[in-house]
């Protein structure tokens, strides 16, 4: 029983970091959209 309550525990800190992660690379990438937008407004 305590096996399955630290892997239900390691588990959920694991689906935790993922998201982190995925909302850290999805800022970086909408950041990235927006400098090269600018830029092109910028260029005309």
């Amino acid at each position: 029983m305590i096996r399955l309550i630290a892997w239900m525990l390691i588990a959920g800190i694991a689906v935790l970091a993922g998201c982190n992660t995925m909302a850290g690379a999805g800022q970086d990438i909408s950041k990235g959209g927006q400098a090269i937008k600018n830029e092109a407004q910028e260029s005309k």
